[in-house]
């Protein structure tokens, strides 16, 4: 077995596993602290990758401002989302099950417009770096490969940061772990859950910004981005940020080394097969869950 191709591809699945961190750390929150399976995730990051395409092929924006410019109107546009649609489930008896059933509706709803407005044709993030790659040695690093594992280690590290130095995101683990009394230490749950779903989505963006930098996509992508988001907080433990990561890592790993060594075929059912393997003998996954 060529050495030299088995390190490569490690090091291609780690930046692909960083990514899909990224974007499921944001559908791990969401489902650990308000116990809202949010379909539309991943649609979000698409949303955010469609974005990046327009402001890259009209004003020549890099993708790397445009993951900071879409940021915040994610934010506010997920705030908006939550007051209208989150907000008046969160007390549903089931709210796991009302919170799929609704965001899947967001989710058709939002590829309809993405189809509207971009059409349906396969998109490609070309940056001027796009052709580029940092050699070293006999190992090869595509630009765009590298932008995209360098926004996933500064979001899911932000987000880190977040709920472990700020007041704020105190607050979310508080709210994760014990609701009750942190309502009693007058933890405002309508507030933190808001907070934590619109950060969960701007997180999204950035996350289909990075996956967009790596493969093509078209309005239906986040179909297949969905099944990974679930296979990263599954094995990670929903609500745990390290986890994800790790998961998000292991992920990528089995994936670049199955794409290099098999029949494209075999990929997804080595992949899925040993995730299920490993679910058999750790049903919560690497770590316990919590923020």
């Amino acid at each position: 077995m060529n050495s030299v191709l088995v390190i490569q591809s490690l090091i291609s699945g780690i930046m692909m596993g960083m990514i899909y961190a990224l974007l499921g750390v944001g559908f791990s929150l969401t489902w650990g602290v308000m116990h809202v399976i949010n379909i539309a995730h991943a649609t979000f990051g698409l949303l955010g990758a469609y974005l990046a395409y327009s402001l890259l092929q009209r004003f020549g924006v890099d993708p790397i401002f445009s993951a900071a410019a879409s940021a915040p109107l994610l934010f506010l546009a997920a705030c908006a989302v939550y007051r209208l649609l989150i907000r008046p489930i969160a007390q549903a008896r089931e709210v796991v099950v009302a919170s799929m059933i609704l965001t899947f509706g967001l989710a058709i709803i939002l590829e309809n417009v993405m189809v509207l407005l971009w059409k349906a044709d396969p998109r490609v993030l070309t940056p001027v770096y796009a052709s580029g790659a940092l050699i070293v040695g006999p190992f090869y690093f595509q630009y765009p490969h590298l932008v995209g594992f360098g926004l996933s280690i500064v979001g899911i590290s932000a987000i880190y940061l977040f709920l472990k130095k700020t007041y704020t995101g105190m607050a979310v683990r508080a709210a994760w772990q014990q609701p009750d009394a942190a309502r009693l230490y007058g933890v405002n749950l309508y507030r933190i859950s808001m907070i934590t779903f619109a950060l969960a989505v701007s997180t999204a963006g950035a996350g289909g910004i990075s996956l967009a930098l790596l493969y093509s996509f078209e309005p239906h992508s986040h179909n297949l981005w969905l099944i990974y988001l679930f296979l990263v907080v599954i094995v990670g433990g929903v609500g745990n940020v390290a986890g994800v990561a790790l998961a998000g890592l292991i992920i990528g790993v089995i994936t670049g080394l199955s794409m290099a060594f098999l029949p494209y075929q075999w990929v997804n059912i080595v992949t899925f097969g040993l995730l299920m393997i490993f679910l058999i003998f750790r049903p919560h996954g690497i770590f316990s869950q919590g923020v």
